[in-house]
């Protein structure tokens, strides 16, 4: 809990008391489901939590700004972020149903009010979504592709409605291919050691694409 307090000195009591529940809340999950990976529950709050709260460096979501969080798994990048941004409205969907029961128990349990989940194939939706986040889930051509008409142009963020994937290593030929697809769009490799200096986020990025 204090690398969040570290780099997110200003959240209120209720975040704290949000963020504070999750890690017994996983560890009790991830006995009975493999949610993440079991050497990594010690990490939760370094390796998901904070991982997932690298958009929150990016971008403050304002009130209204629709989110859909792709291949959440447990609800990460989703559930940090629905706790950093209570005014947003966060759609946390995946294809594994009993990994969306996870999230949408600790949603519950922790007192969210801002997320809904989806068990499916993120193809199915029929909604808008002002932007559209994933992490480490498919190469980023393969998310556009499957995506590129659920962007919604009413954009009133200080940025402009996209994509914003978390992802790792080298990302030349996925790019490459990306822009292959459409040679508009604008694509942003940002490194997560701009916000975080922790050895475990040397190769890690966010990209930011519209």
């Amino acid at each position: 809990m204090d690398i969040i307090l570290k780099y997110f000195p200003d959240i209120t009591e209720k975040q704290k008391m949000q963020f504070d529940m999750l890690y017994e809340l996983y560890a009790d999950w991830n006995e009975k489901i493999n949610v993440v990976s079991r050497k990594d529950i010690e990490s939760l709050y370094e390796k998901h939590i904070l991982h997932s709260l690298s958009i929150a460096k990016f971008i403050q979501f304002k009130n209204g700004t629709k989110v859909l969080d792709i291949g959440t798994g447990g609800g990460f990048p989703g559930i940090p972020l629905a706790i950093m941004f209570p005014d947003a409205v966060f759609t946390l969907c995946d294809s594994i149903a009993k990994k969306i029961n996870v999230a949408e128990n600790i949603s519950e349990t922790i007192g969210l009010r801002n997320t809904d989940f989806v068990v499916g194939r993120v193809e199915q939706l029929r909604e808008k979504f002002n932007f559209i986040l994933s992490r480490a889930v498919a190469p980023t051509e393969q998310l556009y592709r499957w995506t590129q008409s659920y962007i919604n142009t009413d954009a009133f963020n200080t940025k402009t409605n996209g994509y914003i994937f978390l992802k790792g290593g080298d990302l030349k030929e996925e790019l490459k291919a990306l822009k292959q697809l459409n040679r508009k769009l604008y694509i942003e490799e940002i490194p997560i050691t701009k916000w975080f200096d922790e050895a475990f986020f040397e190769t890690k990025k966010l990209v930011f694409i519209y």
